[in-house]
Order: structure tokens, then sequence, then C-alpha cells
């Protein structure tokens, strides 16, 4: 059968060269399954990968796009557990900028019952990150005082609401007023906006000290490195856990050892999709816990856009150029969500 899809057929800094274009798209063989999407989450590996600037490189031509959800629309021998017309969440690192798409089973799991395909698509990557960070790493506890870098992105604002989920008091920062006002709205206890006047981002050390009592925050979610992670050494609790989750800000910061000694800092390194495949059997049980409070409703991504398959550019544009809160999502098979 044939199908549309944004396809990558040279790698290129500028993100615009992938083209929508019609492709055959091949029955689905042993263990697999052909799924027909209706949304694809967008992230900064999409645009890494068509660029050819992140570690995984798929051969050339390809198509964006790593989660998505959608329906079931054929079985290949083998199948077990699943039929056809089943809805699906798909973790599949490429592929997903297109109309179908056809998958190993075992990348596949039940889409959770009550959530939209646009939020099932928009929820794994980032709730896995902080679930993993912020519970099995981080050991976050009631009560305590969480600081999470970076909050109106999809993986701030995951751990800002798992966060508040088990009842930690939770700083957020970010760059734009606009954006932490989203943030504010879903429940963060205070917000700060660390843009410098000089582009930089800090100046949150002496907010986050008064607002804990001069103790500093006791976990911090570093996402963005650089500057913010050496600030962050200044404003976290004695015996303080700061979990390094990536570096946005373009820079591997070094940590100084002398102040990890006199507080007794823990600078914890977070790869949840690295963790599970060291140890399976956690990583099952962290799947098997994110997906039961995604069925329970406590798990909601935040999606400010949502943008048709051909204009799935433009989404990434926007995600490029910062103006995403939240999650952006690509859409596909007159499927047409609001976003919220």
């Amino acid at each position: 059968m044939q199908a549309r899809a944004v396809i990558c057929r040279a790698l290129s800094d500028d993100i615009g060269s992938v083209k929508l274009e019609t492709v055959q798209v091949p029955d689905p063989g042993p263990g697999q399954i052909r799924v027909r999407l209706k949304a694809c989450a967008v992230n900064f590996p999409d645009l890494l990968m068509i660029q050819g600037k992140y570690q995984h490189k798929p051969a050339l031509p390809f198509s964006p796009g790593g989660e998505a959800a959608g329906d079931i629309e054929a079985c290949g021998s083998g199948v077990d557990g699943f039929r056809e017309g089943d809805a699906v969440v798909l973790g599949i690192r490429h592929g997903g900028f297109a109309e179908s798409v056809v998958v190993n089973v075992e990348q596949a799991r039940p889409m959770p019952k009550g959530m939209s395909y646009a939020k099932a698509a928009s929820f794994q990557t980032a709730y896995l990150t902080a679930y993993v960070a912020l519970h099995r790493r981080g050991a976050l506890e009631s009560g305590e005082t969480l600081l999470v870098h970076g909050a109106t992105g999809g993986v701030g604002m995951a751990a800002v609401d798992l966060g508040k989920l088990w009842r930690a008091k939770v700083i957020a920062t970010g760059g734009r007023d606009d954006k932490l006002a989203v943030v504010s709205a879903r429940g963060a206890d205070h917000v700060i906006n660390y843009a410098l006047p000089d582009g930089r981002l800090g100046g949150f050390r002496d907010q986050v000290k008064q607002l804990t009592g001069g103790k500093g925050a006791d976990v911090i979610y570093d996402p963005v490195g650089g500057d913010v992670f050496d600030e962050s050494m200044r404003c976290v609790n004695w015996g303080g856990r700061i979990l390094t989750i990536g570096f946005t800000s373009g820079r591997w910061p070094q940590a100084p050892v002398n102040l990890i000694l006199i507080k007794q800092i823990s600078v914890i390194g977070v790869r949840a999709g690295e963790y599970g495949r060291r140890d399976p059997v956690r990583g099952e049980e962290n799947q098997r816990q994110l997906y039961a409070l995604a069925e329970a409703g406590k798990i909601d991504p935040w999606i400010s856009h949502c943008m048709p398959l051909e204009h799935a550019v433009d989404a990434m544009r926007l995600l490029e150029g910062r103006e995403v809160v939240g999650k952006a999502v690509v859409t596909m098979n007159g499927y047409s969500p609001s976003p919220g």
C-alpha cells in the first residue's frame, strides 16, 4: 500500500530539506504490525537526526519521528496480544512522521485508556525520563524542595507534574514569562524567569535560597547544564542531589568537587532508556508504573501546538526556535486535536 511520509534523503543543517512524499509501505512480516498513525510527537532528536548530529544515525532515506500513536491496521504472523483495530503507542526512534508504518511488535504498547492519540504520543520519553530521574535516581521524597530547570519544555514539565504528584515543593525555572504562566497554572509552587539581559541563563540562586529559608533545593533537575548547572551548585541543600539530564545550553559543566565534598552533594547522571537496558527488570517495572499513572489520569502532557503532517517542518521549526511549551505534535489521517 502507499502512504505519505516526511522523508530525509540527505543530511542537512537545514531541517527544511526534508520533503513530504508518497512511499510504498510493505505488509507486516512475522512478528510485525502495520499501524495507521494519528499523532507523532516532535522532539529534538528528530532535528538532530536530519542534521546528522544525533548518536542514532538511521540509514538514508528515513522518516523522522520516534514517539507515535495510532491504530493497528494489519498484523503479521506470530503476533500475540494485539489485533487489528487496537490503539497502540510506539517507541521507534524514527519513522513516525508518516501516515502508516511497519514496526516490530515489541515496539508497541497498548494506548493508555482515556488518553488521546496526541497525548499518548507525547508522554513516553518525557515522563519516563522524569520518573527515572526523580524516583529511581533522585529518590525524591514528599515535602522536599524540587528545583526544575527548563520547566517549560516537555521533559521539564513532566518533572514538575511528577514532583507535584509526589507532594514535593516545586520551584520551576524558564526563560519566558508567558511560558512560565502555563507551568504555574499546572501546579508549580513558584516560577523563576532565569533569562538574563545578556542572553545567558542564571540569576536564580538568591531566589531559590530565599524560597527555601536559606537551605537550597533538595533535588535539582537539570536538562540545561552550562551556567545553570554552575549556579545550581550554589543553591543546593546539604546532602542534596543534582540530576544531570542533558546539556541544552550547549556546554558541559565541570562539577566543583570541593562543594560536592563540603555539602555532601550527589551529582547523578540520568539516561532513562539506558537505565532500562542495563536493568531490564526495573526498566519494565518503570514502564508499568508509568502506564498505570497514565491510565489513572495522573499524567496529562501539555501540548502547545498540533500541526498536520503537511506542516511537519513548521512544527520542527517551532521547537528549534524555542516556541513550544510542553510538546508539539504532528497529526495525520484526518486526526485534528486541539492544543492543551
